[in-house]
C-alpha cells in the first residue's frame, strides 16, 4: 500500500462522503513498502490512535513518538508524515473528518465561534493526546467508541458518530488555549517553504532535476537549501528524491510495466541504477517485486 497524493501533496484518499465526511481505517506502517507514509496534507482534521507498537509522527515543525494508547490531533491543512521507529511496526487507527460536519450550515454560530477558531489557528497544527490528561483521556475514550460504531453500524450510527466528534471538539476548544501556550510558535514561512519544495519535487520527479531549480522554489541558495531540507526532513534532498521515485515506481511495476519502463518513467537515467537503488531500499529487485505481484518478469 502506498499513499495516493496529487501534485500539491493533497491526499487523494476518500475521506468519507460529501453527505457524511467521516472515515475511519485501521492500518499498519508495515503495509507501506518503506514502512512510512510520506508528507501530505488534506482538508480534513485527522485523529490518530496507536493500537500496538509506536510511530514517529511529524506535523509541520513538530515531532512525536507515539506509543500504544496514545493519540494525536492533526489539524486541517497541516503537513504530516509517519514512520516506523527503528524496526518496530505500528498498528493504528486513523479517523478523518471534515470540519463542516461540526459546523453545520455556512455561517453558523458553531462554525464561526468554535470550529474556525481551531481550524484557522495556524499555530495549532497538532496536540498530543495521552492518558495523563483527564480531558485527553476522555477524547481517546470517545475515539474508541467511534471505532466500535464503525464496526457495528447501529441504527443511529451517523448521529452517534457526530455526537462523539462534537464532544471531542468541545474538549479541544475548552483546552486548546493552554496547549497552544506550551507549544513553541511555528515558523509559518519555513513550513510554506518546505511545502513549496515538496510540491516541486513531486510535480517534477520524473524529470532531470537540478539543485539550482529546487533551491529556487525555496528562495534559498543551493547550500542553504540542502541544509534546510536536511534539518526539516532528517535526510538529504537526493535521498528523499530517490525514495520518492522508488515509491512511485511500485504501482507501475504492479500494473505490468517492464523494469526499464518503470525506471525511465520515474526519473532514473538507467535501469541498472534503478535496480540498484530499488534493492537498497526494499531488499528486493524490481523483477522480484513484479513476480510477487503476479506479474511475469521480462
Amino acid at each position: 500500500m502506498e499513499l495516493q497524493i496529487d501534485r500539491e501533496r493533497r491526499e487523494l484518499k476518500n475521506h468519507g462522503t460529501y453527505s457524511f465526511p467521516v472515515n475511519l481505517s485501521r492500518k499498519k506502517l508495515s503495509s507501506y513498502l518503506s514502512g512510512a507514509f510520506p508528507w501530505h496534507w488534506h482538508d480534513e482534521v485527522e485523529l490518530t490512535l496507536v493500537l500496538h507498537g509506536e510511530i514517529d509522527y511529524r506535523v509541520n515543525d513538530s515531532r512525536y513518538l507515539l506509543h500504544r494508547g496514545e493519540g494525536l490531533f492533526c489539524n486541517a491543512d497541516a503537513l504530516h508524515a509517519g514512520a516506523m521507529s527503528g524496526e518496530i511496526d505500528c498498528e493504528y487507527l486513523s479517523l478523518t473528518f471534515h470540519p463542516r460536519l461540526l459546523s453545520g450550515f455556512e455561517g453558523s454560530v458553531i462554525g464561526k465561534k468554535y470550529v474556525e477558531g481551531i481550524v484557522n489557528k495556524k499555530g495549532l497544527s497538532s496536540i498530543l493526546l495521552t492518558s495523563e490528561s483527564v480531558w485527553q483521556q476522555a477524547a481517546l475514550d470517545s475515539f474508541w467508541q467511534i471505532y466500535g460504531l464503525f464496526q457495528e453500524k447501529p441504527e443511529l450510527f451517523e448521529l452517534e458518530v457526530q455526537r462523539l466528534l462534537l464532544g471531542i471538539w468541545g474538549e479541544l476548544y475548552r483546552n486548546y488555549g493552554e496547549e497552544a501556550k506550551k507549544a513553541l510558535p511555528e515558523d509559518l514561512e519555513k513550513i510554506e517553504r518546505l511545502r513549496a519544495v515538496l510540491t516541486y519535487l513531486h510535480e517534477n520527479y520524473a524529470k532531470k532535476l537540478t539543485l539550482e531549480d529546487v533551491a529556487r522554489q525555496a528562495g534559498l541558495c543551493k547550500s542553504e537549501c540542502c541544509r534546510f531540507f536536511k534539518r526539516q526532513m532528517g535526510k538529504s534532498l537526493s535521498d528523499y528524491l530517490l525514495d520518492y521515485r522508488i515509491g512511485r515506481s511500485l504501482s507501475l511495476l504492479q500494473e505490468g510495466c517492464t523494469v526499464t519502463e518503470a525506471a525511465l518513467s520515474v526519473g532514473f537515467s538507467t535501469p541498472a541504477y534503478f535496480a540498484k537503488v530499488f534493492r537498497s531500499r526494499t531488499g528486493r529487485s524490481p523483477s522480484e517485486y513484479r513476480r510477487e505481484g503476479g506479474i511475469a518478469s521480462p
